[in-house]
């Protein structure tokens, strides 16, 4: 029958429906629908996008395998169609059957059978569809996000407001961008607002990584326009015309879904058609698992019930039923607000009354139109989705907030999670998995790390790698405080995965992939591209960390095992499993590298500017100093090459932090022990490349670092060498001019033993002192520039005199200690490094330089002809190496900041003089070719432009540009004379200027405008910029640069040129002779013992921690912060007096209600004494006292039993056996609200189907039972036979020829697929077992023993069970256990069984019940106290030697154990017979 309104529940299946599927056999163009059969063989359309070049294939598939339904007999209906024509049962007109349909038939005349009359064909509708006037194109082909999101909106009367949609979506897709949304499809109601609520998320989101997905699940019967999607080979695309104004009681498509699924059964206008296909997508979606940071994770799936009607109760049912959670939207209308409002009373208290109150308020249009069955089927649906409120949450809008739906949703998700049922841990890495992925720590501190399970580290391991790579800091924070170590999570595959997962817009990815791109070993002819290995990483590390550090990660050679990097005595690192030795299968060989697996995470982090993940992992490094340096240097270097402008800022940003985490780190350490401190600046750090804290520094050019005090300190003591920093700087000077000062006491020294010693130490460690040396050469270049000067003025002879030989001499000394510190390479950088080192110094350019100039000088000086070019070569060369006195001079406090001042304002000069020569070069031209006419010598028009208008900024003008100052002496009229300039234009007489002079006076007052006064002083202006700039960081770039100083000098030989030739000659001799290596000075880097090293790191990672609780400590003393701690404490505050008032109020509404029940309890009582008393003669009839009527108070109490007594008849033992479909068919049962379950309540409509099922084994079962003959032969509440009938209960009424359950209605007439009509009897082994761990102890939890289980499970079955169930006739043993135990131990099972104990015998809540056959059981305890049992070691090898049609194991005897429920209540009560866990 046509429903009169489309909005009524026309949700009831066709029986036609359900048509057994085809398989089907390629799937490969729908990589989303793999391992699935084809449940849309059932749906008449899938309208998708795909490109033009699969259109052909899918023209050939898409019929073959998806079909459509047609009627194929017309039966005339009694209701006539919205035009007035005769309509077909199924709905149709006469002309839109196929010809054959409309032909006298034998079916004609009788009842429509959608099962007979509909037969399937191939369909003819498919491909893309626009929507006309929109130029939008629907289907794109999307991959499945890690959320999927059902949203169950059926044909929606009222509508919520926009506003409030329009928040609840925003706040439902943000949490998931890129989720699969279900919807009804159409343009009405919800689901047009849930579309446009879609559409305004994706203009208005910024997120590219996926599109959300917007799936419409409609009845293809119910379309408007729907002829215009037909086509035989598919429609690419299909215009579809929206017509709203002429749908009538159909529905339009919404323009704003992605896709549609057009579900057909032959039928037209019937509403709800799609619902069994949109239960079994969305369960297939729900089985499909999505792998996300190296975690597979089911696609969890959530029903969010907004508004609805009756087809929208059926989801949420078939939800529930599938155990999919549901989020009920409170405040919505019509079915959300039912169920909501009755989601919290007990189920006994949701009766068929109160359902009917409640559809009377909220389907005030509708109600008249409800019968009495569909009233009594909504309040069993409804008893049922409640009866699982674990599934059921409610989202109350104005209360919970709208950025609140994330929490309901995920809330929902974990409450359903919870309550599965699961061996171990599976079911909580499920919840991580979800909390995880929506970023939700708050909820995983709160519900999943609580004392309810205890997490091992290894579980979590992969939850932190997805932590990682999806960047969720908070996260990794939870997880190490939950018992992760990083130095056991990190192994080799850890951190390949970790980099093959870099995000594809980091900058170290780019460089990756070009290293990648470079490799070596690379052959052309391999196709696929080079697999990403460590030493790649090492090679782009060692580029941004520099050369001075060796490769972190070499490349593997054979025979090499990885090894720690810190000498820490309780490390323990597991880096050679499984992963890693296929690795070195694969790899051609090993090599012997340093992994620290906080290190390598550190960088990690570092490489990708992730600020809050690398601070984490850094609180967890050791070498913390050296490490924070290091990703300074990183991010610094990589900070060059970024081109965005705000990754830029954020890597510079994060350095500067890193900077300030080593500067507290080791102000820490220098206030507790300045001798430590310094050993931590110059310890060779091996997990960093073999480099020290102050190379890094000095790499990273981290000023405010080196300039610390305390490293400040160092580089003095250093300075000094051997020598007391106490000695003035004149006595120092002093000694060196009378080194037998030494010996007086005038200089003291650092080292006590000194003094003791002889004279030739203390002169040796006078003379090394980098002091010394350091003035010793300054005496030594003095002189040397004094010589010079003497020789370039005074005593430059044709012939070299001796003054000049010395000369010579003493520059070959220079040029020998140049080249010594050119080749001095103590680290092992190779020379093509060090000359790069040599060359980025300045002042080595300006002597190399200096000493080029010297050569050519001298060249020329040799050669008579040229000696007076030598000369001015030379004396050139001389104000080189004056120069060189500004770096000696960078050591002193007072002029060092000076010359760097000088340095930066050179830098300014020459911009300025970029501006200048524009404006000299311009006024320049301009005066030369108006005042002169054809100037041919060079020499004199670079005068006229250039040097004349420079001059002329300086005041000295041309006397003859103005014509006042003319002489025609002063210049030569042709340009002969070369010592004068050529004269300037003239008139005829040649005596007078002839150029125009006011212009060439207002070309110099403009030029003089501009440069006198807007140049100068805008160098001026950039002179006192720089130096304010410079100012505020001279002491901190002084202090940097002094290092330089000091290193160069500690290196240097004591002896000052042009002695320093006999150092030289000894080094020579070293190198050469006696090849020894060149090693740079402990003081500068030293290699600490192992223990000595590990003693240093400990005490820097406690004041490490030291520092970081300093730090939070500040953090929580700022205002802002003690603002935001005052206000999350006053909303905790008022939080808990809500909670407090809530539980007082319901605390006093108990024992108001517990006073009442007393006192009802106390009258009835007294009233019994009073008559007790009267009947016994006792008072007098007038002194009896007056008591309160008994009606009152004891009919509530009556009536409060009887609805006790129905809860308990129906939850205790009717819930299974009144689900409406009945198990492994398509049979649906009468619905039976719990208040009507018992035979004495009466219930007039009560009319359940009939059924039993057809089996093979007919000798061991009762007839059908569809007619009365076949069992009057059954003997009932008897043996009949083999078979015993009697209950456990006791005699049960038979009516009709049919035993009637005892416990009540179930629904469902017949034996359904039980055997025997009554009770059919079962036989349940409990067979159980201590738990025990390895060394044979008793496990005990919560101070109780723990049990183990024998559990089974069926090819066919998909629970886990007791091995028992139904028995062959006069047989003990039940046939499951049969199945996995060998025959030869069956005798020892019954005898075991025989000695057990009975824990329980009676009726069995099982789905197969009904109302004339059910399962009664008695349960057996069989349990083995002793492991050593020979029983059981002998049931053990016959279980091991099980076939493969079952599975059998122990487990653990827990309240979440994966066994069916009724199973799972003998199992307690096992349980409780031993005192044991459960």
């Amino acid at each position: 029958m046509e429903p009169s309104d489309p909005r009524r529940a026309g949700f009831e299946q066709e029986e036609g429906f359900g048509v057994h599927p085809r398989r089907v056999d390629d799937l490969g163009m729908f990589p989303n629908l793999r391992r699935s059969n084809s449940n849309l063989c059932k749906s008449r359309r899938l309208l998708c996008s795909f490109s033009s070049e699969k259109q052909e294939n899918l023209s050939a598939w898409i019929p073959e395998n998806i079909k459509k339904k047609e009627c194929m007999y017309f039966v005339e209906s009694s209701k006539l169609s919205d035009a007035g024509k005769v309509v077909c049962a199924c709905g149709y007109t006469r002309e839109e059957h196929v010809e054959e349909a409309t032909k006298p038939h034998a079916f004609q005349g009788k009842e429509w059978n959608p099962k007979k009359h509909v037969q399937e064909m191939p369909t003819d509708a498919f491909g893309d569809i626009v929507f006309s006037g929109l130029g939008q194109k629907v289907g794109k082909v999307g991959s499945v996000s890690l959320i999927s999101v059902s949203l169950a909106l059926h044909f929606v009367s009222a509508c919520m407001c926009v506003m409030c949609m329009c928040m609840f979506m925003y706040g439902l897709l943000s949490l998931s961008p890129g989720a699969w949304i279900i919807t009804g499809g159409s343009n009405t109601g919800v689901m047009k607002q849930v579309g446009e609520a879609v559409r305004d998320f994706s203009l208005s989101s910024s997120y590219k990584d996926g599109d959300v997905i917007t799936i419409g699940v409609a009845t293809w019967g119910t379309i408007h326009n729907r002829e215009g999607l037909v086509h035989p080979m598919g429609s690419f695309p299909a215009e579809y015309v929206l017509d709203e104004e002429g749908q009538g009681q159909l529905t339009c498509l919404d323009s704003n879904h992605s896709h549609f699924i057009l579900v057909d059964d032959g039928t037209h206008g019937r509403y709800g058609v799609e619902i069994p296909l949109r239960t079994k997508l969305e369960k297939f979606i729900s089985e499909q698992t999505k792998e996300r940071g190296g975690v597979a994770i089911k696609i969890p799936i959530v029903c969010v019930v907004l508004e609805g009607g009756p087809g929208t109760l059926h989801t949420i049912y078939n939800a529930i039923t599938n155990g999919t959670p549901c989020v009920i939207v409170e405040g919505s209308g019509r079915v959300a607000d039912v169920i909501a409002q009755v989601a919290n009373l007990p189920v006994s208290e949701i009766t068929i009354l109160l359902i009917q109150q409640k559809l009377s308020i909220f389907f005030q249009e509708m109600f008249e139109t409800f019968t009495e069955s569909w009233i009594i089927e909504w309040t069993k649906k409804i008893q049922d989705i409640v009866r699982r409120r674990q599934l059921l949450t409610i989202f109350r809008e104005g209360k919970d907030g709208q950025q609140d739906v994330d929490v309901a949703i995920l809330q929902a998700l974990l409450k359903a999670s919870r309550s599965q049922d699961h061996f171990g841990h599976e079911n909580w890495d499920h919840q991580l998995k979800l909390a995880v992925a929506w970023n939700r720590v708050d909820i995983a501190r709160s519900e999943i790390f609580t004392d309810e399970w205890q997490w091992k580290p290894a579980d979590l391991h992969p939850m932190m790698t997805a932590a990682l790579i999806s960047n969720k800091p908070e996260f990794v924070k939870l997880f190490l405080e939950n018992g992760v170590r990083l130095k056991e999570f990190v192994t080799w595959d850890i951190l390949l995965y970790l980099y093959e997962n870099l995000e594809p817009s980091c900058l170290f990815h780019s460089k990756l992939q070009k290293a990648l791109a470079e490799e070596p070993e690379r052959l052309a002819c391999t196709p696929t591209a080079p697999r990403l290995h460590m030493h790649h990483v090492a090679q782009v590390l060692r580029e941004l960390l520099g050369d001075s550090t060796q490769p972190l990660y070499p490349r593997p050679r054979h025979g090499d095992r990885p090894r720690l990097s810190l000498p820490v005595p309780h490390i323990k690192l597991n880096v050679q499993g499984v992963s890693l030795r296929s690795l070195y299968k694969r790899s051609p060989g090993h090599v012997t590298f340093t992994m620290d697996p906080v290190r390598d995470l550190l960088i990690w982090a570092v490489v990708q500017n992730r600020r809050e993940l690398a601070g984490i992992i850094w609180a967890q490094s050791q070498d913390c100093i050296a490490a924070a340096l290091a990703c300074s240097k990183i991010l610094k270097e990589l900070s060059k090459e970024e081109e965005d402008t705000d990754s830029l800022e954020e890597m510079l940003a994060l350095a500067d932090e890193f900077e300030h985490r080593a500067i507290g780190v080791f102000t820490e350490c220098y206030r507790k022990d300045e001798e430590r401190a310094q050993k931590l600046l110059t310890r060779v750090s091996e997990a960093w490349g073999k480099t020290t804290c102050l190379q890094l520094a000095l790499e990273a050019k981290d000023m405010k670092f080196v300039s610390h005090g305390g490293i400040q300190a160092f580089l003095t003591k250093v300075w000094w060498g051997q020598l007391s920093v106490d000695n003035g700087l004149w006595r120092v000077v002093l000694c060196m001019v009378a080194f037998p000062l030494l010996f007086t006491g005038l200089i003291s020294f650092r080292e006590k033993r000194l003094k003791a010693l002889g004279c030739p130490a203390r002169v040796r460690a006078f003379f090394n002192a980098p002091v010394v040396i350091f003035h010793l050469n300054i005496l030594s270049y003095f002189a040397f520039l004094c010589l010079f000067a003497y020789v370039l003025m005074v005593d430059f002879q044709p012939s070299p005199s001796w003054c000049e030989c010395l000369i010579y001499l003493w520059l070959f000394s220079l040029v020998c200690e140049e080249t010594r510190q050119l080749f001095y390479d103590p680290d092992g950088c190779g020379l093509m490094k060090m000359a790069s080192l040599y060359f980025s110094d300045f002042w080595n350019k300006l002597d190399v330089g200096a000493i080029l100039l010297f050569i050519a000088g001298l060249t020329c000086r040799l050669v008579p002809a040229l000696l007076y070019p030598g000369r001015i070569i030379l004396s050139l060369d001389f104000i080189m190496f004056c120069l060189r006195l500004m770096h000696i001079f960078t050591v002193s406090k007072t002029l060092g900041p000076k010359i760097i001042i000088v340095k930066r304002m050179m830098k300014d000069v020459f911009f300025f003089l970029f501006l200048l020569a524009v404006w000299v070069v311009s006024f320049g031209v301009a005066k030369q070719a108006i005042l002169i006419h054809n100037e041919s010598r060079v020499d004199w028009i670079f005068r006229g432009v250039v040097y004349h208008s420079y001059l002329t900024i300086f005041g000295q003008i041309p006397t003859y540009i103005d014509g006042v100052n003319f002489n025609m002496d002063q210049c030569s009229p042709n340009g002969t004379d070369p010592y004068k300039p050529r004269c300037p234009e003239t008139d005829t007489t040649g005596q007078a200027p002839a150029f125009p002079e006011w212009l060439t006076v207002i070309l110099l007052c403009l030029y003089l405008l501009f440069t006198n006064i807007l140049l100068l002083n805008l160098l001026i202006a950039m002179f006192n910029y720089t130096f304010q700039e410079v100012q505020e960081h001279t002491d901190q770039i002084w202090k940097f640069q002094r290092h330089d100083l000091i290193e160069e000098y500690h290196g240097r030989p004591p002896a000052p040129p042009p002695l320093i030739l006999l150092s030289h000659l000894q080094l020579l001799v070293k190198r050469l002779v006696l090849k020894i290596p060149a090693k740079r000075h402990r003081q500068l880097k030293s290699k600490l013992e192992k223990n000595e090293e590990a003693v240093l790191l400990s005490w820097e990672i406690y004041l490490k921690e030291n520092y970081l609780q300093n730090q939070q400590y500040q953090h929580h003393q700022r205002p802002e912060q003690k603002i935001q701690d005052i206000s999350e404490k006053v909303d905790t505050m008022v939080d808990l007096l809500d909670m407090d008032r809530v539980k007082r109020s319901g605390s006093m509404e108990q024992r108001l209600a517990l006073l009442e029940e007393q006192m009802a309890q106390t009258s009835r009582a007294l009233n019994w004494i009073v008559t007790a008393l009267k009947d016994s003669g006792f008072g007098l009839e007038a002194g009896v006292p007056a008591l309160a009527p008994q009606k009152a108070c004891d009919e509530p109490d009556a009536e409060l039993g009887v609805k006790r007594k129905a809860e308990e008849l129906g939850d205790q033992y009717h819930v299974n056996a009144r689900h409406l479909l009945y198990p492994n068919t398509l049979v649906t049962r009468f619905p039976v609200p719990n208040e009507k379950v018992p035979w004495e309540v009466e219930f007039l409509i009560y009319d359940p189907p009939f059924h039993t099922a057809e089996r093979k084994d007919l000798a061991f079962m009762d007839p059908v039972g569809d007619t009365a003959e076949p069992l009057s032969k059954i003997s009932y509440n008897a043996v009949d036979g083999l078979t015993d009938r009697r209950s456990f209960h006791g005699a049960y009424v038979v009516q009709h020829g049919l035993p009637l359950n005892p416990m009540g209605r179930t629904g469902l007439r017949g034996r359904g697929s039980l055997s025997w009509f009554g009770p059919n009897h079962t036989v349940q082994p409990v067979v159980t077992r201590w738990r025990r761990n390895q060394d044979g102890a008793i496990c005990r939890k919560s101070v109780k023993k723990m049990l183990e289980v024998l559990v089974v499970k069926l090819s066919c079955s998909e629970h886990w069970a007791l091995p028992g169930g139904s028995r062959e006739p006069g047989e003990m043993l039940p046939r499951k256990l049969k199945r996995v135990v060998r025959q030869e131990f069956w005798v020892t099972f019954e005898t075991l069984l025989m000695q057990g104990r009975e824990v329980y015998k009676g009726y069995m809540d099982d789905p197969r019940n009904t109302d004339n056959a059910w399962i009664e059981t008695v349960a057996i305890s069989v349990h083995f106290h002793d492991q050593n049992d020979v029983e059981l070691k002998r049931l053990n090898s016959h279980l091991q030697a099980c076939g493969p049609e079952a599975s059998v194991q122990w487990q653990v005897v827990d309240r979440r154990i994966p066994i069916y429920v009724d199973h799972k209540t003998i199992l307690q009560k096992v349980a409780a017979l031993f005192g044991a866990h459960f």
